[in-house]
């Protein structure tokens, strides 16, 4: 005997929601690229760029497509021999993510591996910058883009080079030159070191 009633547990889906997956889905074929810099010196600094990396894979509308060679180089802004030396290594991601939803999520990954901020320059368990995404320029406080002194920085520009030989920092030119103007002085590669891409 077949039931008078529909089954009460289906239900039609609201038009608002219709409406919001199909923007969704609008959104994901329009992904952006973004450079990401991680560095860690603190703790197994190659099990906390792995985990951040795998973290960044499991976040929705975000793939790392990419990930460079890792570098060990002295810590940037502080007296030598004050601190321990850096692994430091660049994805490239593919995002549908706004800039400020990424920032937010690298903010996450490194509050999930215990990340302090009690000083300006201070030794870390990981450090998730945005340094560039597509070709955005925007002097927002909050995330100014590219990085305002990722041009400074061989640990950036020499990963990135590596993944991306004619990558241009937008506002700065090609990152080749920066890296060629800077030289790879305090900056070495760790070819015994590999990062994987997430599974």
């Amino acid at each position: 005997m077949k039931p008078t009633q529909s089954d009460p547990t289906v239900q039609p889906v609201p038009a608002s929601v219709v409406a919001t997956v199909d923007a969704a889905d609008t959104t994901l074929s329009n992904p952006r690229w973004a450079v990401l810099a991680l560095g860690a010196n603190l703790g197994n600094r190659m099990e906390t760029l792995q985990g951040a990396i795998d973290a960044l894979g499991d976040t929705p509308g975000l793939r790392v497509k990419a990930v460079s060679p890792v570098y060990e180089t002295a810590p940037w802004g502080v007296e030598p021999g004050t601190q321990p030396s850096y692994l430091n290594a660049v994805a490239l991601v593919k995002t549908t993510l706004p800039p400020s939803s990424l920032l937010e999520r690298a903010h996450a990954v490194e509050e999930a591996f215990h990340r302090v901020r009690e000083e300006r320059w201070g030794a870390r368990t990981i450090d998730v910058d945005i340094i560039a995404y597509a070709d955005v320029i925007s002097e927002d406080p909050v995330l100014t883009l590219p990085h305002p002194r990722a041009h400074q920085r061989a640990f950036v520009l020499a990963p990135w080079h590596d993944l991306d030989p004619d990558a241009q920092l937008p506002g700065h030119g090609p990152v080749a030159d920066l890296l060629a103007a800077l030289g790879p002085e305090g900056v070495t590669p760790r070819a015994d070191l590999e990062l994987r891409l997430p599974e």
